[in-house]
């Protein structure tokens, strides 16, 4: 018997690291679907197209997961075995049908299913997440988990620190699991979607703070969207400031307003029950912007009004 035979569907950082997995596995990956590289993205993610050039592993990159040549591709590469790995679009039912698929996705399922699980994780205050390898079904994440891997969330941690760990977590996860895998004697458990919940894709006006909630609040919106992620923003004046980096300041808020404010010649945010974010740095229109930049912004508004 020859060695087993696989179509991964891959992209980013977590596409890359479970096809090398694959591969050192012995696994023979007869086919890639990925996405077009896109320049803004991989300046901080690697290319799978890239690795398949490398490896010199075939690799395509269709627009769209239904059209009918791409189940024609799937299907001729005679796959034993599918997997999915970050690929963006959803698998129809006749791609799944072809062989036994598998898909890792970024949490400890059934938790933060769907869209931007890490970025929904931290902005809910999540102290752990993941990453886990499950059966695919027609309906997204909801597929018997076969193995999973947890990671901290430390309190200052952004969303961008933990997906390296959660595509470290991804990697161990389908390495501790491939042998028996593809000795067909991997676990199966139950994925009870009655726990956790579902989330949708996040864009950028979503980072829009609302200064009226909770400094913890605001803060684990900062962390969940900060950059490379668009970042959270404010407007005033109509300038758009984006938060850099921000941590919780122990110092109180006093009688300052809810929104941006210079203090000491430093920049905080003040947040609906009388806590800060002590903002280390701050940008408009891509620029960076000083306490006293800030602070004359802030002074014109009070004289114009």
């Amino acid at each position: 018997m020859g060695a087993p035979r696989a179509v991964v569907f891959g992209y980013h950082n977590v596409g890359v690291r479970c096809i090398k997995v694959l591969l050192a596995g012995g696994v023979d990956i007869a086919l890639v679907v990925t996405h077009e590289d896109s320049p803004t993205e991989n300046l901080w993610f690697e290319s799978v197209a890239s690795l398949c050039r490398e490896e010199g592993i075939p690799y395509i990159t269709p627009g769209d997961a239904r059209a009918p040549e791409l189940l024609v591709q799937v299907q001729t590469a005679a796959p034993d075995m599918l997997f999915s790995f970050y690929y963006r679009h959803m698998l129809p039912a006749s791609i799944l049908e072809v062989a036994p698929a598998y898909n890792m996705h970024g949490s400890l399922l059934p938790q933060f299913r769907g869209r931007a699980p890490v970025n929904w994780a931290v902005l809910h205050g999540a102290t752990e997440t993941g990453a886990t390898l499950h059966e695919m079904t027609v309906k997204p994440d909801a597929g018997a988990i076969v193995a999973q891997t947890a990671v901290p969330i430390l309190p200052d941690d952004t969303a961008f620190e933990v997906f390296g760990k959660v595509t470290v977590a991804a990697e161990q996860t389908l390495w501790g699991v491939l042998p028996v895998l593809l000795d067909g004697t991997a676990p199966r458990q139950l994925n009870d979607l009655r726990q956790g919940g579902y989330f949708g894709g996040r864009k950028p006006e979503d980072g829009r703070i609302d200064w009226k909630l909770a400094a913890q609040q605001v803060y684990n919106l900062h962390r969940a969207v900060a950059p490379p992620y668009p970042g959270a923003f404010t407007e005033v004046n109509d300038i758009i400031y984006t938060i850099v980096a921000a941590r919780l300041s122990k110092r109180s808020a006093g009688s300052l307003p809810a929104g941006l404010a210079v203090v000491d010649n430093c920049i905080f945010g003040v947040c609906g029950d009388g806590r800060m974010l002590a903002i280390s740095a701050l940008r408009a229109a891509g620029e960076p912007i000083s306490a006293q930049q800030l602070q004359a912004s802030l002074t014109a508004r009070v004289s114009t009004h």
